[in-house]
């Protein structure tokens, strides 16, 4: 019987086997139709000795590609069923060459047979070899972080550390972290599904290229959660380079500034991304460098044959008229707006935690003396500490103190606060000390000299800042071997670090251009051009700021022309956002400052360089009374407001590098309205030495509104002397933890003022909770505590509750989006029972159950204060409607209940309508989104209060 079963299995294989040759007879037209890369068949079919050099000729002299494969078809199937089975097994091992037939391999159920897997498959198809050639270029382009240099290399993988990647979502609302730069392109906070960008975010500096430069490592790595096959990388500013007139295809777009396919007489590769354009994977560096001229009228490209102008190519992928359906991740600096229909989804870099700061000095430094030694004296500079969350100036200042430590021993880094200047002299006094420096080992033990290194390296430091200013005035980050002869740049000069080149700008691969290898570095050279000329005018020092105090219309170009189909002017903008000479404006303010005088006097006419400080002073004073003069103003009921401008955030900035005392009295003083709103203006936290740097000069109290920002922990060290005569202190959402809590309830409970505590999305957990309810109880004028969606359990809850009830002076408390469960619930009805004053309450979307639900209700049949009570987003049943609708029937003075998207049913309210027949103050009970179909909703159609929608 046995036998027998496997004679008949035996037959079954045999049969299947014997199968290959009527398939192809039976799906011939579907092959013709759709078998491509022919040379890969052919290639194996002859090294499997299926077919002889005469063969492969006679195929190949087939007038069209329909017509080759007949051939191929012919001479397989005259060959013999092995043949046949092996032209389909070579369909199957090189699925990337053949997508268009994987779902007819799926339909006639294709399994290789043990003797065809057996024969080897070599992958020679044009489009597999680009991808592979693909992946090996970016691996090597990747592996190491840009040298500055360019006497050392780091390995990407040895000192990258991520960043805080917040997603947003379209109103630019956090959705929390993103946790793995591999998970980036996966579907996880994505607001726009038609959409095909991925839009990176933030600061100058803040760690945008390296970031793409990790995401293409990744990608060559095959370590990227992403289908692409071919991933085509370009920096914005190159199209900078090209003339108004040059025209160019997509095609040699894609493959001139990246890497050309090999081997593809046909034009297979770029024919498959446009029938696949999912596969490909874009990224577009320093969209806000892009410069915007009367291209912008051109129309659109729709054809991926047409020539165009570069720019127009790069608009039209980043709009779908290209390549649609291909991803795309494009960075640009905060403050650059790009229409949201095109994003897929959104997020901004945040740049280092505490966390992600030590990982990075643990990095950077293999000794644990120096991790040791630098940390502590980051510890004790919280300014040092938040410039340092920002990556470009956290490597300056580690690679500064690496570089100048190992020459001096004496090198510490300074215990004064330091300025975006100071960090910016350590790095030009680490490139110039490159230039004829002995070996370290014979300086070890030599005294640093700041003003002799400077004083040496002028000729060089004077040429690079000539170049720089040049390019600033121009709009232009790139030079030309040309124009850096002419600066009078050396060859030698070129190691220094200043300037890297740069060949993927150059399709021959030559070095031909150049660039200052980071753009605030550009800014600072320039601003030092306007300190050491003199030739021109002194005056001319002020050029930059006359441009930036200019009104600019927002705008979303190029994407207004791609997508509303104009432009809005014809006028040459060169640049989204003018932060590069806001930072020129800052470095002139601390290049000038009292506390570079003795550096800058050996490299200045001392009389011209008091004259030009003198100047900037008097613009400055001037500059600011205008400002502050013509700030909005209005009154409410925290007394008289004032909404800063953009341009106060850099003014600012301005006069804490001035390090001016007189400036500072004076914009103080300036300041005459009772409550400053900073909300949403960009303040990291490096920016609260500035402010503070200003506000502690004020001598009247203040109410200060910094809600939306990213100061975090840092910053809130940094203010410390500034709480003292603050009466509001909003900082919702800005990244605090408990630490920052810590620093305000010793601060807030010293001086008993502020009346306003805005702490609300932020990384409260219970800790910080005990300390809010430390301020709470000590702090006599508090009338509003915000402090929902953070991390507060029960114990915070009860810790809060306990201290609202002692407190006669709060009125309104927030708590929304918290995990107080029914033990905190129960606490908050003690404090609620009797309460003289609170009378606005949110304890929404706290996990509060019926249990909870009924302790409230209780408790507040004995209050007659609250007004505003909201449960909304909890959970919240039938059981608990007799008891809230009996305290709506006691008509306690309570106006407005909201208890949306609980799980009341129509009996449960039915409960509540009854209360309300005997109830005169009760305006509304919002119930929305519970447990009733329209159908039972119209039950209580005559309830006017009772709220549905």
């Amino acid at each position: 019987m046995v036998g027998d079963r496997s004679a008949v299995n035996t037959g079954k294989m045999e049969e299947a086997k014997a199968s290959c040759l009527n398939i192809l007879t039976y799906h011939r037209e579907l092959l013709v139709s759709r078998l491509r890369s022919l040379q890969c068949i052919l290639d194996n079919l002859l090294a499997c000795g299926f077919v002889c050099e005469e063969d492969v000729e006679i195929v190949q002299r087939s007038a069209t590609k329909t017509d080759q494969v007949r051939k191929i078809l012919e001479l397989v199937q005259c060959k013999g069923e092995e043949a046949c089975e092996y032209l389909i097994y070579i369909i199957y091992k090189v699925c990337d060459a053949y997508i268009d037939l994987q779902p007819w391999l799926r339909e006639i159920d294709y399994t290789p047979s043990s003797d065809v897997t057996a024969m080897t498959v070599v992958n020679t198809d044009p489009i597999s070899r680009y991808c592979e050639k693909l992946r090996h270029e970016m691996s090597r382009d990747t592996c190491f972080i840009m040298s500055y240099g360019q006497r050392e290399e780091t390995r990407l993988e040895d000192l990258y550390t991520d960043t805080q990647m917040e997603l947003l979502n379209d109103c630019n609302e956090s959705l929390g972290f993103l946790e793995r730069l591999d998970q980036l392109l996966g579907d996880h906070a994505v607001f726009n599904p038609q959409g095909e960008t991925i839009y990176v975010m933030g600061d100058a500096g803040v760690g945008k290229s390296i970031l793409l430069q990790k995401l293409q490592n990744l990608w060559s790595k095959k370590d990227l959660q992403t289908d692409a096959i071919f991933f085509f990388k370009f920096r914005c500013r190159m199209f900078s380079i090209f003339k108004d007139t040059d025209q160019i295809s997509l095609r040699d777009l894609l493959f001139k500034y990246n890497c050309y396919p090999d081997h593809d007489p046909d034009n297979e590769v770029f024919d498959y991304m446009l029938r696949f354009p999912e596969k490909v994977l874009f990224t577009f560096d320093g969209y806000d460098e892009i410069q915007m001229n009367d291209l912008m009228n051109a129309p659109e490209v729709v054809s991926p044959e047409v020539k165009a102008h570069p720019v127009q190519l790069l608009i039209s992928l980043l709009c779908g008229k290209l390549l649609k359906g291909s991803q795309k991740v494009l960075t640009a600096r905060t403050g650059t707006e790009i229409q949201s229909r095109v994003i897929r989804k959104k997020l901004t870099l945040g740049g280092f935690s505490p966390a992600h700061l030590k990982t990075y000095i643990d990095l950077h430094f293999k000794e644990q003396e120096h991790r040791d030694l630098v940390s502590v004296q980051l510890d004790a500079s919280p300014h040092l500490c938040g410039l340092c969350s920002t990556p470009l100036f956290c490597w300056i200042v580690l690679k500064s103190f690496r570089h100048l430590h190992t020459m001096h021993d004496s090198f510490y880094l300074p215990e004064t606060c330091i300025t975006l200047t100071d960090i910016f002299l350590l790095l030009s006094e680490v490139f110039l000390s490159r230039s004829g420096s002995p070996a370290p080992s014979l300086l070890k033990k030599s005294t640093r000299c700041v003003s002799e290194t400077f004083k040496a390296g002028l000729r060089p430091l004077a040429a690079f800042a000539k170049l720089a200013l040049q390019g600033m005035e121009r709009g232009s980050f790139i030079y030309s071997q040309e124009e850096i002869t002419e600066c009078g740049l050396a060859e030698e000069d070129l190691t220094l670090g200043f300037l890297r080149p740069i060949s993927e700008y150059d399709a021959s691969g030559s070095p031909a251009t150049f660039e200052v290898f980071h753009v605030i570095l550009q800014s600072f050279l320039a601003a030092f051009a306007l300190v050491l000329d003199e030739q021109a005018a002194a005056g001319s020092i002020l050029k930059f700021f006359a441009e930036c105090s200019r009104k600019r219309e927002p705008s979303c170009l190029p994407f207004d022309l791609c997508i509303c189909g104009s432009s809005k002017s014809n006028k040459k903008t060169p640049f989204e956002t003018n932060e590069h000479l806001q930072f020129t404006n800052l470095f002139l303010c601390g290049l000038l400052s009292k506390a570079h005088a003795g550096l800058m006097e050996h490299l200045v006419c001392p009389v011209l360089l008091k004259k030009k400080q003198a100047l900037l002073k008097s613009y400055l004073s001037t500059s600011v009374k205008s400002h502050l003069t013509g700030l909005p103003h209005y009154n409410s009921g925290e007394g008289r407001k004032v909404h800063v401008l953009p341009n106060f955030l850099w003014m600012l900035r301005c006069i804490f590098e001035t390090g001016s005392k007189d400036i500072a009295q004076m914009t103080a003083k300036g300041i005459t309205a009772d409550f400053i709103k900073l909300g949403h203006c960009n303040v990291f936290s490096g920016d609260c030495t500035a402010l503070n740097f200003v506000l502690q000069h004020r001598r009247r109290l203040l109410g200060l509104d910094m809600d939306n920002n990213n100061i975090s922990d840092y910053g809130v060290k940094q203010l410390r002397p500034s709480f003292c005569k603050m009466t509001v202190v909003r900082l919702c959402v800005n990244h605090l933890s408990d630490s920052s809590i810590e620093v305000l309830a010793e601060e807030l409970c010293k001086h008993k003022v502020v009346e306003v505590l805005g702490l609300y999305n932020n990384y409260i957990t219970d800790v910080g909770a005990k300390l809010v309810a430390q301020i709470i109880e000590e702090c006599p004028k508090l009338r509003v505590v915000k402090i929902g969606k953070n991390q507060i359990t029960s114990v915070g809850g009860r810790h809060l509750a306990s201290a609202i009830q002692s407190s006669t002076s709060i009125f309104d408390v927030g708590m929304w989006g918290n995990s107080i469960g029914d033990g905190g619930a129960e606490a908050f009805a003690e404090a609620l029972r009797h309460h003289p004053r609170l009378t606005n309450l949110s304890l929404s979307a706290n996990g509060i159950t019926s249990k909870g639900g009924r302790c409230l209700a209780e408790a507040l049949k004995e209050n007659s204060v609250l007004r505003i009570f909201w449960l909304v987003q909890n959970e919240l049943t039938d059981d608990a409607a007799p008891l809230l609708a009996e305290l709506v029937q006691a008509n306690t003075g309570l106006s407005h209940l909201w208890l949306i998207n609980n799980q009341f049913t129509v009996d449960g309210i039915k409960n509540l309508a009854a209360g309300l027949t005997n109830n005169t103050a009760l305006k509304e009970i919002c119930v929305k989104g519970n447990q009733l179909s329209e159908e039972e909703e119209k039950l209580f159609v005559e309830e006017k209060r009772l709220r549905f929608h």
